[in-house]
């Protein structure tokens, strides 16, 4: 399944991964685009559900936009693959707020066979919200049987 294009609304001109994964899909929706150096953006604008009891956007939400966005880094510069999160590691170093437009931007470190190295950055409008880092993966698509293929 391939990011398709967002045709209308505060998201047009960005990407979406079409309705695969339930658990990202209720934290985000997720986007991405493409930079002018090809290089890939995340897109995440956090509203009411994704706070934290102080009102900040939960570190859930954030971790959950990291892993999304590992992977769409990751794509943006390898052939398909299919992969799992095999780590994530992620250092909050400032408060995000519901309701303002979180980017995250990164590359690829090194990218073996079987595990992708990969690390980036989440912030807001330009001040770093988290930094983090993780392996992928690789892995054989599962078919909806469960089996590996």
């Amino acid at each position: 399944m391939k990011l398709t294009p967002v045709t209308e609304g505060v998201w047009q001109g960005w990407l979406r991964w079409p309705g695969t994964d339930p658990f990202e899909d209720h934290t985000g929706p997720f986007f991405a685009r493409y930079d002018a150096d090809g290089t890939i953006a995340c897109g995440f604008r956090p509203d009411a559900k994704n706070r934290n009891g102080g009102g900040n956007v939960h570190g859930g939400a954030l971790l959950t936009f990291a892993d999304f966005s590992l992977f769409m880094i990751a794509s943006a510069v390898l052939p398909e693959f299919h992969g799992v999160t095999a780590t994530l590691n992620a250092e909050f170093v400032g408060g995000a707020r519901p309701g303002r437009l979180l980017t995250a931007r990164g590359e690829v470190v090194k990218a073996g066979r079987s595990l992708i190295f990969v690390r980036g950055t989440i912030d807001d409008a330009g001040e770093a919200v988290m930094s983090f880092s993780g392996v992928i993966k690789k892995i054989n698509k599962i078919r909806e049987s469960g089996q590996q293929g």
